[in-house]
């Protein structure tokens, strides 16, 4: 066999199913209650066609209900497509569903016979290996308990150990590998790549991107039955990503207008010392705190097309526009902002002093804007803080945690920043 030998050819394959309303559990239900009986067909595939090579590792991707899970399980032959044809070549194992195959009765050791015979295993053969699938699910002293004294992790350990060990010229894993402490992952990964060199075809299907990426030499995005890209993982991924993300900007709903705590307006004079007085007053420790001289009636983050928007993409304008209410006016105001991280971290910070930028009495409500023509933030959720002092630095109106936003991105850095750059040999 060439390694360019085609092990797995999908063609044309559609499947559908039957989604009830409200389907009566019982005889005596659905003959009375007939109307409960109604369903619609869903096609959930819609005509995919796809080549896997012998020694490949292929990722499936796409959002929750595209078709993903029910493409795996027609290549298991747990179920069969409506048309179509699926050409297998060689022993198929699989990681389908958490203890498949397993009897929660029985123990780990006879669960491995029952497992590995479904595979076609012969007894002789999984005696041979017996020794190396308990080691490697490192269960040795819990294999002859029940299995349904199991966690889901050691459950997990045992199906993959089984999996594995049976000499299959094809695996198929659906995000299984997402149960288990960081360390059997890994192990599980190792093992992956060392099967994978020996020439066995894996298919996986996972929502971790970044395992696609490091893992898999082809991806296959299904979207909506179909399939929308298939190529290079990285290619694929990058495409993938910047879809969802754009979904996710476009699907955002109104954001929450936040309700600004009810003001004490102060009695307008000119004496310093009652400024200096109501200073000690300030609760420093509070979400939102000052004199109130100046009130923050409402603060805006405005996108490109001039939405009052918390979801943002990396590269975007912005614009925090900062409603104001005087109560008493000052000599000058001071306004400021800051992007902070969930836990209370200062990413960046500024206001207009510190921009050299002098704002002299008003007697009159109004707006004030910061431009960022390019938010340099990594994907992640953020809050706003927003205020106004006076020239001293005296808080008239402080609000810490405004508003949560969220940033999206197709920059794959670390950190919190986005900064352009460019490698040079």
């Amino acid at each position: 066999m060439t390694k360019n030998e085609i092990v797995i050819d999908v063609k044309n394959i559609t499947k559908k199913f039957r989604i009830y309303m409200d389907k009566g559990s019982q005889l005596k239900e659905r003959l009375i209650f007939r109307k409960r009986n109604r369903y619609e067909e869903r096609e959930v595939l819609k005509g995919i066609s796809f080549q896997v090579k012998k020694g490949e590792a292929v990722g499936l991707i796409g959002h929750n209900g595209c078709g993903k899970s029910t493409t795996l399980k027609l290549l298991t032959k747990i179920m069969y497509p409506d048309s179509g044809e699926i050409i297998m070549k060689g022993r198929i194992s699989s990681l389908i569903e958490l203890g498949a195959g397993f009897h929660p009765d029985m123990s780990g050791r006879e669960n491995i016979y029952t497992n590995a015979s479904i595979f076609g295993l012969t007894k002789k053969e999984i005696d041979a290996r017996l020794n190396e699938i308990i080691a490697f699910s490192e269960l040795e002293e819990f294999i002859d308990n029940p299995v349904r004294t199991y966690s889901s992790g050691m459950y997990m350990r045992l199906a993959f150990s089984v999996a594995i060990n049976v000499d299959a010229d094809i695996l198929l894993i659906d995000e299984i590998l997402a149960v288990g402490d960081t360390n059997f992952q890994t192990k599980c990964f190792n093992r992956l790549r060392e099967l994978k060199a020996k020439g066995m075809t894996i298919i996986i299907v996972t929502h971790d991107l970044s395992t696609i990426e490091k893992f898999c030499d082809r991806s296959v995005w299904i979207n909506n039955g179909l399939i929308v890209c298939e190529g290079r993982s990285d290619e694929v991924v990058d495409a993938y990503r910047n879809f969802m993300n754009q979904k996710r900007v476009e699907s955002e709903p109104e954001p929450i207008k936040e309700n600004p705590e009810p003001v004490e307006e102060k009695a307008d004079n000119n004496n310093n010392n009652n400024n200096n007085n109501d200073n000690n007053n300030i609760d420093y420790s509070a979400n939102r705190f000052g004199l109130k001289y100046v009130e923050i009636k409402k603060a805006e983050m405005i996108n490109s097309e001039n939405k009052d928007v918390r979801i943002f993409r990396t590269g975007d304008a912005l614009s925090v526009k900062i409603h104001y209410h005087i109560n008493k006016p000052l000599e000058e105001y001071v306004f400021g902002f800051g992007f902070y991280t969930l836990e209370g971290e200062c990413l960046y910070g500024n206001n207009t002093q510190l921009d050299r930028m002098k704002i002299n009495s008003k007697k009159t409500d109004g707006v004030i804007s910061v431009v960022i023509e390019k938010l340099p933030l990594l994907a992640g959720k953020y809050v706003l803080n927003v205020a106004v002092v006076d020239s001293d630095g005296t808080p008239m109106d402080f609000y810490r945690n405004y508003c949560e936003f969220e940033v999206v991105s197709d920059d794959r850095s670390t950190g919190y920043f986005s900064i352009e750059h460019e490698w040079r040999i």
